[in-house]
């Protein structure tokens, strides 16, 4: 039986804290080992709630623990890149959260610590490791719904404390890298191509300075079209929808799976518009990451998916303050 993979996790932030750690200790091969902050007590205190044997008053130290194989990544997104080529100068394999970088010219700086150190480093988009996007791609591949044309996202949340991290434009904050994101992932997944074009539409709060409300239109190749809508102030909601010529797959909580109940996807044949010929299939969460490290998974995303990502959300950004069409 293949070991498990020793992480570290570099910050005890809420996402690493209450979602990805737990999470990656039912994982078949991760086990966290050890923890760090900048305030050891509160690293200890976190360590003992979430059972993790190392606690560390620094990441230096952490880096520093020969026997940690791996490092997760929750910092806030301006430390994303100068931590993850110190981990990977440090000889460990490295899991960042999305987006990976400022933008696409910074994010080229992992390519080439990674080529340096011989190590992994992957951005932290877990949707494309969940079978319920697997099952989505493989039916809009398959021609179950004809041909794929369009797909619509909705991304929504309300928050607006200036202390929180995603309010904090001088850091990375706002609307389009926090979530934005993953409507440009996901569609690049499914539509197996790269967007030809972008127009956005950017409304900023005038307090915080974060993009509030951010829409897009993307061209991809073969006349298929993406458009996104992604808020910090409007109420919760998810939803994408993948509109082909003979129906359609909607993902009915596509980013933020819930861990206690069965995600789920709607494939529709288009029969009426009431959803007389729609059949509901039902998935499990699970975890891939520690497979990749230990070379028993293929690895479909590396760091250069993360930059191209990166690409068209700078892009997107590019449009909205000129009022055209950009190139990624």
């Amino acid at each position: 039986m293949t070991d498990k993979v020793a992480w570290g996790v570099l910050s005890t932030a809420n996402i690493g804290t209450s979602k990805v750690i737990p999470g990656m200790q039912k994982g078949a091969l991760s086990r966290i080992d050890a923890i760090a902050s900048r305030d050891l007590a509160r690293a200890r205190r976190v360590a003992g709630e979430l059972g993790i044997a190392k606690a560390y008053g620094s990441y230096e130290a952490l880096l520093a623990d020969p026997d940690i194989e791996a490092v997760y990544i929750p910092l806030p997104n301006h430390l994303h890149v100068p931590w993850s080529v110190r981990a990977l100068e440090a000889g460990k394999h490295v899991l960042c959260e999305k987006p990976v970088a400022l933008n696409a010219e910074q994010g080229r700086q992992l390519v080439a610590a990674r080529e340096r150190s011989g190590k992994l480093v992957a951005e932290a988009f877990m949707v494309r490791h969940h079978p319920q996007w697997q099952r989505a791609r493989e039916l809009a591949r398959s021609g179950r719904i004809g041909e794929v044309r369009a797909i619509q996202t909705f991304f929504t949340y309300f928050l607006t404390d200036a202390g929180n991290v995603r309010n904090q434009a001088d850091i990375g904050g706002g609307g389009l890298m926090d979530i934005g994101c993953y409507a440009i992932a996901t569609a690049r997944y499914i539509f197996g191509a790269e967007p030809l074009r972008v127009a956005g539409l950017v409304e900023r709060d005038p307090t915080l300075r974060i993009d509030r409300l951010s829409s897009a239109l993307m061209e991809f190749p073969g006349n298929r079209h993406l458009t996104f809508i992604c808020s910090t102030q409007a109420a919760d909601y998810q939803r994408v929808v993948v509109v082909g010529s003979k129906g359609r797959i909607e993902v009915l909580v596509p980013f933020n799976q819930p861990p206690d109940r069965p995600s789920q996807i709607v494939v529709d044949d288009g029969r009426d518009l009431f959803g007389g010929g729609a059949v509901t299939e039902e998935f499990a969460p699970c975890d891939q990451y520690s497979r990749a490290i230990r070379g028993e998974a293929a690895w479909e995303f590396p760091i250069e998916d993360a930059i191209l990502n990166m690409r068209v959300i700078d892009a997107t950004f590019r449009a909205a303050e000129r009022g055209t069409w950009e190139k990624p």
